[in-house]
């Protein structure tokens, strides 16, 4: 292999310097601009370009607007342009672009020729990293919520069933010990209120417990706690959900069967107060690397390209941001007239299509 001549590398130096996306400036010793390239000079205001043309060793603080210390994300205490002998390989710095406002980029400076005190300063845009960032932090923080919410509501359930209703159980039977007893006709038909208001409380307290978070997802998989609460729904609602399985008792990591009970729940709890319908289509379907759910109606549907949904909207949107935390896809298909059907696509890695083992084990 041919190596290339000192001619040739300075000649592909001068390319990268002249054609390259990141800012380059060279500085000499006192501050002043000695050379910028076109991508460094398309960033700046043009007068501020021009005064560093002309070698002001001040045009660089009317662009900058700080970089981030130790201590501060935006500060121009011990500036990086203060001390010409100091490299410094990467940091952080904010710049008044042109159209773009205050942009970040990452900086780098360092000494290129000692004896002419000649040193470079190279930025590269951050702003696409810092958005992809910003956006894991917020899935993450989204996710962290959501379990966390998750959590306590499996505890608050828990205690409401374990504790509370238990102990409700326990005075109702104490109740129930004094119609037997020689009282008067008063005392007992208070006793007889007292018990129906005790009976309907303590039911509000399992439905508030299972609406919380269903014993049965945690002990026996999405089909169940879907069969449970259907069944639920048409008893305290009168609307009739016509469930299809192909799921069996198969179960599936935690984060995945909350995220389509939640979905479903809403989907369906949307078709009860908007759809204008009696009855509601619910598909759980597996194949070997896909678990998809339909939730499908045949009601007045919407307008999806409307500014604003009947409600508050904030159901679609939790349904999203839920999909989002399994990498799955929320599709929702309506137009007026038309009914509205919610299809969530969840992909299973290999591990996932077969957890029901470990659940066994």
């Amino acid at each position: 292999m041919n190596g290339l001549s000192q001619s040739g590398i300075g000649n592909l130096l001068e390319q990268l310097y002249e054609n390259s996306t990141e800012a380059i400036f060279f500085f000499s010793l006192e501050g002043s601009v000695l050379s910028m390239n076109k991508a460094a000079e398309q960033i700046l205001d043009p007068q501020v370009a021009q005064l560093m043309k002309s070698g002001s060793t001040e045009a660089i603080c009317m662009a900058c607007k700080g970089f981030t210390s130790a201590e501060e994300e935006q500060t121009c205490i011990s500036c990086y342009m203060s001390d010409p002998e100091r490299n410094i390989p990467s940091f952080q710095v904010f710049l008044e672009t042109v159209g773009r406002g205050i942009v970040p980029y990452t900086g780098s400076i360092q000494m290129i020729d000692a004896e002419q005190g000649i040193r470079v300063f190279m930025l590269r845009d951050l702003t696409e990293q810092l958005q992809t960032s910003e956006t894991l932090h917020q899935k993450t923080l989204v996710k962290r919520v959501i379990k966390a919410q998750e959590d306590e509501r499996k505890r608050i359930s828990r205690e409401l069933h374990d504790s509370v209703a238990q102990e409700m159980l326990s005075s109702l039977v104490d109740l129930r010990v004094l119609k037997y007893m020689n009282v008067e006709d008063d005392v007992l038909k208070k006793v007889r209120q007292t018990e129906g208001s005790l009976m309907r409380l303590l039911d509000d307290i399992r439905h508030l417990s299972v609406q919380l978070r269903p014993a049965t997802l945690d002990d026996l998989g999405l089909e169940a706690a879907f069969r449970t609460h259907f069944k639920w729904t048409e008893k305290n609602y009168g609307l009739l959900v016509h469930f299809t399985s192909n799921m069996q008792s198969r179960r599936f990591e935690g984060e995945i069967e909350t995220v389509v009970y939640r979905v479903c729940q809403e989907a369906v709890f949307n078709a009860l107060k908007y759809a204008e319908v009696d009855e509601v289509d619910v598909e759980l379907l597996l194949t070997s690397d896909v678990l998809t759910l339909t939730v499908r109606d045949h009601g007045v549907g919407f307008d999806l390209n409307a500014p604003t949904y009947k409600g508050t909207g904030l159901g679609l949107f939790g349904m999203k941001e839920r999909a989002e935390l399994v990498d799955a896809a929320l599709t929702v298909q309506t137009g007026i007239g038309k009914g509205t059907t919610i299809i969530l696509t969840v992909p299973l890695k290999k591990e996932e299509t077969d957890i029901e083992n470990n659940h066994r084990g």
